[in-house]
């Protein structure tokens, strides 16, 4: 007999800061607990370079939001703490969440570094009542882990997420089908998962203000103003159609890639570069942590009309340096984007070789060797010593990419 899908959408509560709070608590149990004060994480506190990749409950309270500028958030909120991003320490915390689930189910859809689509379709069965077991869920990762999550229950994904972000934090919530009307059609329709500020505008215009609204309206309306594909995409998810299933976790040989997607649209070569220079860090670490190479890297970009486009680049020499992915990241991201806005980008590296067999290029430099020298000692020293022993430069200031690293203003020159 053929179960009804069950879904849980997994969410960290402010992933970057809390897992930063919880290691700084672990190194200092004195020290103060960035969770409970106005704080952010990502760039420099002293030349105000950067953009929020992480902002407490607190600093939520002045209005500073995700993925804008340093200057803009201190302007909001003169007292905010803000403290560099340390990515390797990141997709620890990361994997340890996933190694938690797995413990739960197999099927595990892992969405972005702080996100996870779990199918207990199969496995319900062993924990308990769909509430009670994400209750356990969150509980144990609160205690082991120590950050909390939010846990969103449906049948499919899109209402999964959509639940998950409810009230927070450290929160369960459901999302079936017959609970629709009551807690989703009443939101504002920029809640809707895949709707930007440019489509939500467009709507308002037409009188559309909800995403019960959009459910209501005729697909054909939609259509007209958003085009067949997107207008037809945003009627189904706001009457919560869904069948896209849990993919399972690739095997690791295929690739290792990362992707993020962003609370507005970015439509700047240098605020894209950021995101990028991010994902290059965590991917780089995951390389180097394996002890594989990678020859082919593409960026993947996904608009607010849910059109994605994608290129690739076959590197010269095979690598592992997070310098050289973000040099090439950057390079292709200007031979193919447009600056149409976009809400999620990506970074995959593939075409994987051991380490061992890599060939050395005759063009390559002895500040480059240096260089890759330099990156695996800082992953041993953090590995010994801690993530916060020394950091990339990278993160703590724009313009600090020394001859390893093209700066971002000669790219986009």
């Amino acid at each position: 007999m053929e179960h009804p899908r069950l879904i849980f959408h997994i969410d960290v509560n402010s992933a970057f800061l809390s897992w930063e709070s919880v290691y700084r608590l672990e190194q200092d149990p004195q020290a103060q607990d960035l969770r409970t004060i106005p704080s952010a994480v990502g760039g420099d506190a002293k030349t105000r370079h950067g953009i929020v990749l992480a902002k407490s409950t607190p600093a939520k309270r002045y209005e500073v939001t995700t993925g804008e500028p340093l200057v803009s958030a201190y302007r909001k909120c003169p007292d905010l703490i803000v403290v560099p991003s340390r990515f390797d320490l990141y997709l620890k915390c990361s994997q340890k969440l996933i190694q938690l689930l797995e413990n739960y189910t197999p099927d595990i859809e892992k969405f972005s570094i702080d996100e996870a689509f779990l199918d207990m379709t199969g496995t319900i069965h062993l924990f308990g009542e769909p509430l009670e077991t994400a209750d356990r869920i969150r509980k144990e990762i609160s205690e082991k882990l120590r950050f909390t999550v939010n846990i969103g229950i449906s049948s499919n994904k899109l209402l999964a997420k959509m639940a998950s972000d409810f009230e927070k934090p450290d929160k369960v919530h459901t999302l079936f089908p017959e609970e629709i009307p009551k807690k989703m059609w009443k939101l504002p329709l920029q809640d809707l998962f895949f709707v930007g500020g440019s489509a939500a505008d467009k709507l308002k215009r037409i009188g559309l203000h909800t995403i019960g609204d959009v459910a209501r309206c005729d697909v054909r309306i939609l259509k007209a103003h958003l085009g067949d594909k997107y207008g037809s995409l945003i009627h189904r998810y706001a009457n919560g159609i869904d069948d896209d299933p849990v993919a399972r976790q690739e095997p690791a040989n295929k690739g290792y890639g990362n992707s993020i997607t962003l609370p507005r649209d970015v439509a700047d070569y240098d605020t894209a570069c950021q995101v990028l220079l991010a994902l290059s860090e965590t991917v780089g670490a995951r390389l180097r942590e394996k002890n594989v190479l990678c020859s082919c890297l593409s960026v993947e970009l996904k608009d607010w009309q849910f059109h994605t486009q994608s290129h690739q680049l076959t590197l010269a020499v095979p690598t592992d340096s997070t310098s050289v992915l973000y040099q090439n990241a950057c390079q292709i991201l200007k031979e193919f984007w447009n600056l149409t806005p976009v809400r999620l980008i990506g970074l995959r590296a593939s075409r994987i070789s051991e380490d061992g067999y890599e060939q050395f290029s005759l063009f390559e430099d002895e500040k480059s060797r240096k260089m890759k020298d330099l990156e695996r000692a800082v992953d041993k020293i953090r590995g010994k010593y801690g993530t916060d022993i020394i950091k990339r430069a990278s993160f703590l200031k724009e313009d600090a990419l020394t001859d390893h690293a093209v700066s971002k203003k000669k790219h986009l020159s």
